[in-house]
């Protein structure tokens, strides 16, 4: 019989093997990592503060008891902080991903905000997270899930390590929804961002690709579909600045 075709998926705007698709996301992250918050703060121009906010908003951190936070492919631990800066003194959070250069920047952050004992900062990968079933009140992901190579395992940890009447959070890029903003999106997605990389990090691919993988994450409606698969009940999703983004949201119950 001959050899069955290997798997493959979207890295960009290309058809990579599956296995290869991890390792070719973390060169990508490995390129942007020392000025990721600073691009973040270029690329939308300013915007992603606001988005975030509504992310934290979501998770409603509480103010007197403890509160369990994992977030998944939490880079520098942007989302975290805030979420640990809104809850009370029992807020802890675990920032969880697969980029060692990430993770080194988020500890240097916390530790200068004095959030040291609050965060704990793992290398893990989000298709096979590191914890115990149930372990967590609130699991959040910014921007991170469209880089997984199997979203619906990844989708599948956050659902097992939330505890009952835990909630998901995510946050990611969606289809703008506006006629006319569309085409001015794309434009200056297509060609002031790589732009913006090639000078403020010196690698224009890279923020080529995570264009591409904008544009090749499924709508929010299929989103949706894939979080019901993973278990969560009570799926719902925001559309936020015209479509750029979507805030999608789901319970382990």
């Amino acid at each position: 019989m001959p050899d069955r075709e290997p798997q493959q998926a979207e890295f960009g705007a290309r058809q990579v093997p599956l296995a290869d698709k991890q390792a070719l996301v973390d060169d990508v992250f490995r390129s942007v990592a020392r000025r990721y918050d600073l691009m973040n703060d270029l690329m939308s121009l300013g915007l992603h503060r606001a988005w975030k906010d509504a992310l934290v908003t979501a998770v409603n951190p509480p103010k007197g008891r403890p509160f369990s936070l994992i977030d998944i492919a939490g880079g520098t631990g942007d989302i975290a902080m805030r979420v640990v800066g809104a809850g009370g003194a029992g807020t802890r959070a675990n920032v969880c991903d697969i980029n060692t250069d990430m993770l080194a920047g988020g500890r240097e952050r916390a530790a200068a905000r004095g959030l040291g004992k609050a965060m704990t900062f793992t290398e893990a990968n989000a298709e096979a997270l590191p914890f115990k079933d149930r372990s967590f009140d609130a699991a959040t992901v910014a921007f991170g899930i469209r880089n997984v190579p199997r979203i619906e395992t990844a989708l599948a940890e956050a659902y097992r390590v939330l505890k009952h009447g835990g909630r998901f959070v995510c946050l990611e890029f969606s289809a703008v929804t506006i006629p006319g903003l569309d085409a001015l999106y794309d434009l200056y997605s297509f060609n002031v961002i790589p732009a913006l990389g090639r000078a403020v990090v010196g690698d224009a691919d890279a923020y080529r690709y995570l264009v591409e993988s904008i544009r090749r994450f499924p709508k929010p409606e299929v989103f949706a579909g894939m979080m019901r698969a993973a278990g969560f009940a009570r799926v719902s999703h925001r559309l936020m600045s015209g479509g750029i983004v979507a805030l999608h949201s789901g319970w382990r119950l």
